[in-house]
């Protein structure tokens, strides 16, 4: 049974902080490309971020550079998302997912990529 499972959300005040995290199961993460997206009600789904854990690189929408910092532990096949200074605009569902062929990230943007997702964790930041 291969499982991804979001945890980590909450509400959480203007320029506060979470972190969460995606757990695998039933899989590992070598040699994977894993990826974080969000959906707002009525709006489209877009990526937040990748990470490759074949070559390390990394990936992150101009709107979270420099507040979110991606990682993954490899010992737990964990990664995680952590965002720093969040907005009202940063309120959504995050889902993880993985693509088990993947290699780098230059393509990680694309959600078809990606064989699993996880079921979601509720963001909401307000006052």
């Amino acid at each position: 049974q291969v499982q991804l499972v979001e945890s980590g959300g909450g509400l959480v005040q203007p320029g506060g902080s979470l972190r969460l995290s995606c757990a695998a199961s039933g899989v590992t993460l070598d040699y994977s490309v894993i990826g974080w997206f969000r959906q707002a009600p009525g709006k489209e789904r877009e990526a937040i971020s990748c990470i490759s854990s074949t070559d390390g690189t990394t990936y992150y929408r101009d709107s979270v550079k420099g507040r979110f910092t991606i990682s993954r532990d490899k010992t737990t096949s964990t990664v995680y998302l952590q965002m720093n200074s969040l907005k009202p605009e940063d309120t959504a569902v995050y889902y993880c997912a993985t693509d088990l062929n993947g290699r780098s990230t230059w393509r990680c943007r694309n959600p078809k990529e990606y064989d699993y997702w996880g079921q979601g964790t509720q963001v909401t930041v307000s006052s």
